[in-house]
């Protein structure tokens, strides 16, 4: 009777060490599978960060398009360009159209126009060809036109679009657009021929420093009043004019073309560069293009009959350009309008 019992106990205690030992195995299971799911989550998650941390970086991954660029999803490039652009740019230009104008206003009032010192003699003297004064117009209105065109697609958004609807401003900025592009191969034309027809005048001479030291004679006050520096065809302020349209006009024209034409499929780090240096071309080209027409017209008095007609005061040849003047008179070139 004694074993029995003994007996009983004993599988009683043996099915209980069983069942333990299969409670800490499926537990031991659980957690496992519990810690392998972890451990392929955290691996999943810091994929997926490494994954989006070389996208954002602009890293080129695998697409069936293989146009240019076309592996990479953020182009980081151009968000930067844009920073840029909307950051630096966009109040550079917005000064260089009015902050220019606004100081060249000033300037006026405080010291008035260039007066010619001995009045008008009333002989006019022949200085620019029919062919020059063609040249000249075609090349101002198309830049006027880009100019203009290029202030309301730069800033239109800012000072154009709050305030009217819509649909005038979508039609503001397609017109825009349209004559924008469409301005601009005149413009690279008449700005080659101007180049090519007008560089033998623009040499830089040693007398161009006084220009400069004494303003060109258009201070009416102080020290440099009644100055009038030496100046040959082209003067000095007019030389760094010609070569700054050259220079920057060239660059305007090249990223003009990059930018117009997208069937080039370009890399997108390129087509910003392009904007970019579009842009800021086109801040110089503004900047000088506002001086120019100030000092051309209400700064100089008699300066628009020039590029009017052609012909100049003598009196105003012989006080703005007297190296010139003297020249065509010792040459016999010296011509009057009859």
């Amino acid at each position: 009777m004694l074993t029995l019992t003994l007996n009983k106990s004993l599988r009683r205690i043996f099915a209980l060490l069983v069942l333990c030992m299969g409670l800490g195995f499926a537990t031991s299971s659980v957690y496992a599978a519990d810690e392998k799911s972890s451990q392929e989550q955290a691996r999943s998650m810091t994929g997926d960060a490494d994954l989006w941390r070389d996208i954002k970086a602009g890293k080129a991954g695998y697409s069936t398009y293989k146009g240019v660029d076309a592996g990479v999803l953020v182009n980081v490039a151009g968000n930067e360009g844009k920073e840029l652009r909307n950051t630096y740019l966009k109040p550079v230009f917005a000064f260089a159209f009015v902050g220019v104008f606004a100081a060249f206003l000033v300037f006026y009032f405080v010291n008035g126009p260039a007066t010619l010192s001995k009045g008008f003699s009333g002989k006019l003297v022949f200085r620019w060809s029919k062919a020059d004064l063609w040249i000249h117009w075609i090349l101002a209105i198309s830049c006027l036109v880009l100019m203009l065109t290029g202030l309301v697609i730069m800033l239109g958004r800012h000072f154009i679009a709050p305030y009217v609807g819509d649909g005038i401003w979508a039609a503001t900025i397609a017109f825009s657009k349209f004559s924008h592009d469409w301005s601009g191969p005149i413009f690279m034309v008449s700005w080659l021929v101007c180049v090519i027809k007008w560089m033998p005048l623009q040499t830089i001479k040693l007398y161009d420093l006084k220009w400069f030291l004494v303003v060109g004679g258009y201070i009416n006050f102080g020290p440099f009043k009644g100055k009038h520096p030496d100046s040959g065809f082209a003067n000095a302020g007019e030389k760094m004019w010609f070569w700054s349209l050259t220079i920057f006009g060239f660059c305007i024209s090249v990223t003009g073309v990059m930018l117009v034409f997208p069937m080039l499929d370009l890399p997108r780090i390129w087509s910003m560069l392009a904007l970019l240096i579009h842009g800021v071309s086109a801040v110089v080209i503004v900047a000088f293009t506002i001086v120019h027409i100030w000092m051309a017209t209400v700064l100089s008095e008699g300066g628009m009959e020039c590029m009017v007609s052609g012909y100049c005061d003598e009196n105003w040849a012989s006080q703005h350009h007297n190296l010139w003047y003297d020249e065509i008179k010792a040459n016999g070139t010296l011509k009057y309008k009859e």
